[in-house]
């Protein structure tokens, strides 16, 4: 059996094995191949058996012209990346990989709240220029801080990464709010469900966890920046498309948001003429917050079980 991973490098650059996959097969590895050249694609999948991918687009065409193909395994949550019917007119098993990373999603969203709140980064490179060193005084600040106690917390979606959000959040004695777009009961008495509409009202802060679905899509645009606090705090973890990004960063220039923190944008490595960029206090990090050597693990060692699931018959993780 041929296996082939066509985009390996951003899950694993080299600190944690593949040789659970080597072992179930002729084992082929690209660190990267690049997504709009479906010819290249083609060649390097070639007779393979089995491919794995992050971000490599798998159409149609690319299907009719993999005769060979059984079986796609894509080494992250989202599977839009893979034409599902193709897959399934073609008897290709797709499969994705859950839940491995809800724990570190929800830690990033704090790093990014804490630090808009905080200014850590900011106070330890004040410090490290001398600023301190000249201070009249045993402290200063660059700008005003914020506490998190007694804030509102509401989260768009909630799912896994936005329980486990709720439980950080609660923690820290905020009032949790959400919204998610089927009703669903709170897991626990502290949280409360609400309408979007009330939710943006009242919340300090706004953390987005849905999916990127086309009734999502901008779901934080100009109407619904309107609806939020004076001053408050938006945070998205998700996806990029969640947020009209041209709204956002006039929202923050504004001060309609005080500050933004943003692991996701809407094109992936992000566009120098990305609005975003040159916004007032906005926080970007490239998309890291799935990134612990420990997570990226749980990840590699599912992928393989989905895999060995497959070879045995029976079906784990499968969305084809």
């Amino acid at each position: 059996m041929k296996i082939t991973v066509l985009d390996g490098y951003a899950l694993n650059p080299g600190d944690i094995s593949w040789q659970q996959f080597k072992e179930l097969g002729e084992f082929t590895l690209y660190d990267r191949t690049p997504p709009e050249d479906s010819a290249e694609i083609i060649r390097r999948i070639g007779s393979s058996d089995v491919i794995l991918l992050n971000k490599v687009p798998i159409t149609k065409k690319i299907v009719v012209a993999c005769p060979n193909l059984k079986y796609i395994g894509v080494l992250a949550t989202g599977y839009n990346v893979v034409d599902l019917e193709a897959c399934r007119s073609a008897g290709i098993t797709v499969t994705n990989i859950p839940a491995y990373g809800t724990d570190a999603v929800a830690q990033f969203t704090f790093a990014l709240l804490l630090e808009i709140c905080s200014q850590v980064g900011r106070h330890n490179a004040s410090v490290h220029k001398g600023d301190w060193q000249k201070s009249p005084d045993f402290t200063y600040w660059l700008q005003p801080l914020t506490e998190l106690k007694g804030k509102t917390l509401g989260l768009i979606g909630y799912g896994a990464i936005a329980q486990a959000v709720a439980e950080i959040a609660h923690a820290f004695k905020m009032e949790v709010v959400y919204w998610n777009h089927r009703s669903k009961e709170p897991q626990a008495p502290w949280i409360k469900q609400l309408s979007l509409e009330k939710l943006l009202a009242k919340s300090d802060v706004v953390s987005l966890h849905v999916p990127l679905f086309p009734e999502t899509e901008k779901i934080i645009n100009e109407r619904t920046l309107a609806q939020m606090k004076m001053g408050s705090i938006l945070l998205n973890t998700s996806r990029g498309g969640l947020l009209d990004e041209t709204a956002v960063s006039v929202a923050l220039s504004k001060g309609k948001l005080a500050a933004c923190g943003v692991d996701v944008v809407s094109q992936e490595p992000i566009l120098a003429d990305n609005p975003l960029l040159h916004a007032k206090n906005c926080w970007i990090t490239p998309h890291i917050a799935w990134a612990p050597s420990e997570t990226r693990g749980r990840l590699m060692a599912i992928a393989v079980e989905n895999l060995t699931a497959f070879l045995q018959g029976t079906r784990q993780n499968v969305v084809s």
